[in-house]
């Protein structure tokens, strides 16, 4: 398994080798030995979400309060995603900023978002089935988001699908209501980004997550 850190601290891209054969195809979706190398702490997984998206849906950003906040290893089985990670923490050097993975059925990468990042995806194909490993169970009272169309973050959505075709948005009502990051912010709903550190320190040491 190939492993490349992302351009937001806490964030990385890991990619599985293939065996492939006249049968199929065979590979290690997840490793816990190499994800602790990585990160520094093994995946407590307490809940696993699958997702089935048209193509144009586009899910986030979302996050959860911090501490325990809600790390993620999230793969694409079936379809394709572009996969974003935003970085919403507060004080961070690279606050606002965001990368992508494009998770799908051919490469099947995964991306892991450490606690305190801010996680969305746009759907490039109809079907697109993804599944995130996480660490704490949703809990409504500390999850939010932000608008995936914010322009002062400004990520740069594909319009096109897998196949070639137009992309239409589509979003929950509750994406579609969700605030700006400014607008976030000043209300105090963002992670610190000290803390977020601080509590993945707690789990390299042997905290629980």
């Amino acid at each position: 398994m190939d492993v490349r850190p992302l351009s937001i601290e806490g964030a990385w891209e890991f990619t599985p080798r293939q065996f492939g054969d006249p049968r199929g195809v065979f590979l290690e979706a997840f490793k816990g030995e190499v994800f602790r190398e990585t990160v520094g702490h093994a995946l407590t997984v307490k809940q696993v979400n699958t997702s089935v998206s048209a193509a144009g849906v586009l899910r986030g950003i979302h996050f959860a309060d911090v501490p325990p906040g809600q790390a993620k290893y999230v793969t694409c089985s079936y379809g394709a995603v572009l996969d974003v990670v935003v970085d919403i923490r507060v004080g961070s050097p690279t606050f606002g900023q965001w990368d992508t993975v494009l998770l799908d059925d051919v490469d099947r990468r995964a991306i892991y978002l450490s606690e305190g990042l801010g996680h969305g995806f746009l759907s490039l194909a109809d079907g697109s089935t993804v599944t995130y490993l996480c660490s704490e169970p949703y809990s409504p009272a500390r999850e939010h988001e932000v608008h995936p169309l914010d322009p002062g973050i400004g990520i740069d959505w594909p319009t096109v699908a897998r196949d070639g075709s137009a992309l239409a948005f589509a979003l929950s009502a509750k994406d579609e209501a969700a605030p700006t990051l400014a607008e976030a912010a000043a209300a105090g709903l963002l992670p610190d980004y000290a803390e977020a550190l601080a509590f993945r320190r707690s789990l390299a040491s042997g905290g629980t997550s």
